[in-house]
C-alpha cells in the first residue's frame, strides 16, 4: 500500500511540476511549489504512509521545520498550513459530533484515534483551514507512533517553526486543547494496552 501511495504522489508532482513549468507560471503559489519540491528532496504528509512509519517522531518534527525554513514570511506559511489541510483526508461523517469535538477551540475540531498493531491512528476534521493545516501537521508527527512514544514527545516543531509566537491567543489555547487530546487517546490506550 505504501509503494502505491508513494508512486501516486511521485506520480501527482510530476504533473503539477509539468504543468507549472509549460504555463511559465510565475505566481507566488508556484514558486513557493518549486522552492519546496527541489529536484534533491520531496516531503510526502506521513499521514499518507504512516501505515509503517519509517520515522520517528523526531526525525518527522525536524523534516517539518526544514519545510517551514523555505518560507521567509508568516504569510507564506500561513499558505502553507492551508496548502496542508487540503491534503488531510476527511474525518468520517458520523464522528463530527459533540463527543469528538475538542473543547477550547476557536473554530470547531474534531479528532479520533484508533489503536491498530499497537500504534495509535488520528484522523481529524476542522471547519477553519488554518486551524485544518494545525491538526495536519500535528497528525504527520504523532500518527502512526505507539502510545508510550506519543506520550513522551516533546512537539518542539511547534516553537522552532514559529507557529506558537503567529498564533492568536485563541488559536493558541485551540492548539494546546488539539495536543492536550491526543495525548489523552494515547494514554487511555496505553492504560488499556498495560492492564
Amino acid at each position: 500500500m505504501r509503494g502505491v501511495l508513494l508512486r501516486i504522489s511521485i506520480l501527482n508532482f510530476g504533473l503539477e511540476f509539468a504543468r507549472l513549468r509549460s504555463t511559465g507560471s510565475q505566481s507566488p503559489a508556484a514558486r513557493r511549489f518549486t522552492r519546496r519540491f527541489s529536484l534533491k528532496r520531496m516531503t510526502i504528509p506521513e499521514f499518507a504512509l504512516n501505515d509503517n512509519p519509517v520515522m520517528t517522531i523526531n526525525e518527522t518534527q525536524d523534516r517539518i521545520i526544514d519545510d517551514f525554513a523555505v518560507f521567509g514570511e508568516w504569510l507564506d506559511k500561513y499558505n502553507y498550513l492551508i496548502e496542508l489541510s487540503a491534503s488531510l483526508p476527511p474525518i468520517d461523517a458520523g464522528k463530527r459530533t459533540d463527543s469528538y469535538a475538542i473543547k477550547g477551540c476557536q473554530s470547531r475540531v474534531w479528532v479520533d484515534a484508533e489503536l491498530r498493531d499497537g500504534r495509535v491512528y488520528y484522523s481529524a476534521e476542522s471547519d477553519a483551514i488554518i486551524t485544518k493545516g494545525i491538526i495536519a501537521l500535528l497528525i504527520q508527527v504523532l500518527s502512526g507512533h505507539t502510545p508510550r512514544e506519543i506520550l513522551d514527545a516533546d512537539l518542539y516543531f511547534i516553537d522552532r517553526i514559529g507557529l506558537g509566537e503567529n498564533l492568536s491567543p485563541a488559536r493558541a489555547n485551540g492548539l494546546t486543547a488539539m495536543i492536550r487530546q491526543m495525548k489523552l487517546y494515547a494514554l487511555a490506550f496505553d492504560s488499556a494496552q498495560n492492564k
